[in-house]
């Protein structure tokens, strides 16, 4: 089977979800025989400047880039407020993207394109053009409530209607594209009846993420030691910046009230200047690391509080990958199945997040059988390459369909 990938930045580093999510099933397809191809938007925000392609890309049969100058403008924002269009979306709607895909399509036959999260259902008229693929829609969140919750939280009046206003649009968009693709792939069961109730009627499956566990086995040397807690995600998306000030400013100051020696680390990629020159007793800034899996390992609990956001977690995956105790909140647990108090701790308000750190360090050395209890479910429920057959049997099925269909 012939598949193209298309995405909207360069899924490399491995340093966020969504580069996990397309990296964990593209080299999962390649190994059961799949020709994975992949258009990648290099985008100013995500550039990739290298000549050759990192090795762990080497699964792709090739790989091409288009040079994107998405960054956000006020003119262009303008514009978009006057049209009454999406600027979500207008950003990842290039010329240049449209070009090198019709290029692609022309010299090549695919057996599916799939479109690596909303943002890429722009094109979807330059593949039906030129292409008989079948076009499958990977939706990595329901993306217009990820900033209807974020709005929610804002307080300056001018920015939360604007912010209102823009996920109106999308939210607007991602209705009207939903029944044009031939397989939607929701990350989760949550997420695939909230696009029901927005009116989709075709062919879907849930698909969850399905992590490569780069950073190998775990290790549990840290819960030897007294546990400390750390934070690590991409700070250039606005829930994870939302979550971590929240949790610094409302739920950091009675942690360190009651449990003085507990220390809360935190990292990183593009984290705010202010972040970085942040004096806060216990609390240590290490900006971005240069190993994410180090770092997780080295410090027992792993604190996610997501106040907004949708999808799946990937650093959640990866935490319990590595055999960590997780406590987040139930917007950070969505689309993850695992039991609270078993394999990881669920906490919502600042007293809940207290109590559930309490609990974990009342445990002393017990707290490394919820690690373990945590590595053993992500390895039940989230491996990659299960994931993927499952996937390929269903596209096997689709294509099919098609031909008698004919």
């Amino acid at each position: 089977m012939k598949i193209l990938l298309l995405t909207k930045k360069f899924p490399y580093p491995l340093k966020d979800g969504e580069s996990q999510a397309i990296h964990g099933l593209s080299k999962s397809l390649s190994e059961l025989g799949c020709e994975v191809s992949l258009l990648a938007m290099n985008t100013s925000k995500h550039f990739f400047s290298g000549t050759e392609l990192p090795e762990k890309m080497a699964h792709y049969r090739e790989v091409r880039t288009v040079s994107i100058n998405n960054g956000i403008s006020p003119i262009d924002a303008l514009g978009n407020l006057v049209r009454g269009t999406s600027y979500h979306i207008s950003r990842f709607d290039q010329q240049a993207y449209h070009i090198a895909l019709a290029a692609w399509l022309k010299e090549a036959t695919f057996d599916v394109v799939q479109l690596e999260t909303l943002y890429l259902s722009p094109y979807l008229t330059t593949i039906r053009r030129y292409s008989d693929a079948q076009v499958i829609m990977r939706s990595h969140n329901v993306e217009h409530e990820i900033w209807e919750r974020c709005s929610t939280n804002i307080r300056f009046a001018p920015k939360r209607w604007y912010l209102r206003h823009l996920t109106r649009q999308l939210k607007d968009y991602e209705q009207a594209q939903l029944n044009q693709y031939d397989l939607l792939l929701p990350i989760t069961s949550r997420d695939e009846k909230r696009f029901q109730a927005m009116g989709f009627r075709g062919d879907s499956h849930v698909l969850p993420i399905g992590l490569d566990t780069v950073c190998g086995e775990p290790t549990y040397d840290s819960f030897r030691e007294s546990p400390d807690l750390h934070f690590i995600g991409s700070l250039d998306w606005l829930p994870n910046l939302e979550g971590l000030q929240w949790f610094l400013n409302d739920v950091w100051p009675e942690i360190h009230r009651r449990f003085p020696e507990l220390k809360f680390h935190v990292a990183g990629r593009n984290m705010p200047e202010y972040l970085k020159q942040l004096r806060m007793k216990n609390v240590v800034i290490h900006g971005e690391v240069p190993c994410s899996c180090s770092f997780v390992s080295a410090h027992s609990i792993s604190i996610v509080p997501l106040l907004s956001g949708g999808g799946m977690r990937a650093k959640i995956l990866e935490a319990m990958s590595l055999g960590r105790v997780v406590i987040s909140s139930s917007i950070g647990l969505e689309g993850i199945s695992a039991k609270h108090r078993r394999d990881l701790f669920v906490a919502d308000t600042p007293e809940q997040f207290v109590d559930a750190i309490a609990d974990c360090l009342s445990r002393g050395r017990k707290l490394e059988r919820i690690g373990r209890a945590a590595a053993t479910r992500f390895h039940k429920k989230y491996d990659r390459r299960v994931l993927a057959e499952r996937l390929l049997q269903r596209y096997h099925k689709l294509m099919d369909a098609a031909v008698l269909s004919e």
